[in-house]
């Protein structure tokens, strides 16, 4: 357990210490306590940002929603943790940034967890939009919540399922579907363009970082799933160049500091480059060694 942990650290280095919170399911540190969801929840709403010509945050500081434009209209990917906050965080930020919520044409579900499909309710009535889920996390929602509370808003609807290696189009931007299983079986990792000025630069967004699923016997072959899937993953990235890691939960990759950051002329903060994409994935595979260690002990 210590040798991943210290592997991860070594990965982390000074930039991606965030990632390092994975570690403490492993090895909690002693009097630690972690916001609870509903203090999250809380927490006063960032501004929304614009980190590329073509990808917004629209998320609260808790959790992330990004909107992706195209010649067709807009993908958000999630949808917050009930209607609420989709109008009131979600909508309003896109308008606050130029874009028209009714210009909705695809809204992704990352992952069948509510504080991602729970506004789901309030942008579909809004936009018409299909809804993308993965075939697994579709099922979940229908037979059986992982996860649920009395704050979040009800799943939406089955209605467009994607598998592995599928690509979600509209208008002249494509999405690559990795099912990236663990944090839930059916969780969604996109892949795509982002641009700046003149330049592309290849994207990565991480459907679902925690592995927060409980330590009993039949959760191990879900952490290997994990650690399978960050394997995978960070050899996909390397060979398409990867130089923006995104999560959806600003907790991981600072959105929030980084749009925070943003000055005109300077470097985008959101560029890390395909050595630290690599190093993210990397935080992430070995802390789920380490808890499989920890839980295997």
């Amino acid at each position: 357990m210590q040798q991943h942990l210290a592997a991860a650290r070594a990965a982390a280095g000074d930039d991606l210490r965030a990632y390092l919170v994975l570690g403490e399911v492993a090895a909690p540190t002693p009097g630690r306590q972690a916001l609870t969801p509903s203090q999250l929840m809380a927490l006063p709403a960032p501004p929304p940002g614009k980190p590329f010509d073509n990808l917004h945050f629209v998320g609260s500081r808790w959790v992330s929603a990004w909107a992706i434009t195209t010649s067709d209209g807009i993908i958000l990917v999630d949808a917050m943790d009930n209607d609420a906050d989709a109008e009131r965080i979600t909508e309003a930020g896109m308008r606050q940034l130029g874009l028209d919520p009714a210009r909705i044409r695809t809204l992704v579900i990352s992952h069948g967890h509510g504080d991602h499909y729970g506004g789901a309710g309030h942008i579909i009535r809004r936009s018409g939009c299909r809804v993308v889920c993965s075939a697994l996390d579709w099922t979940m929602m229908e037979t059986g919540l992982e996860f649920d509370r009395p704050d979040w808003g009800r799943p939406p609807r089955r209605d467009v399922a994607v598998q592995d290696g599928d690509v979600i189009r509209l208008g002249d931007t494509n999405l690559d579907a990795l099912i990236t299983p663990g944090h839930t079986m059916g969780t969604i990792t996109l892949l795509f363009d982002v641009r700046q000025g003149g330049r592309t630069h290849r994207a990565m967004l991480w459907g679902g970082t925690a592995f927060n699923f409980g330590r009993r016997a039949d959760r191990i072959p879900r952490l290997q799933a994990y650690i399978d899937a960050t394997a995978r993953a960070r050899e996909i990235a390397a060979r398409q160049n990867v130089e923006v890691f995104l999560s959806n939960h600003n907790l991981y990759d600072e959105a929030v500091e980084k749009l925070a950051r943003m000055q005109p002329g300077a470097p985008n903060p959101f560029i890390i480059g395909s050595n630290a994409t690599q190093r993210a994935l990397t935080v992430m595979h070995e802390c789920a060694r380490a808890t499989m260690a920890a839980w295997s002990a």
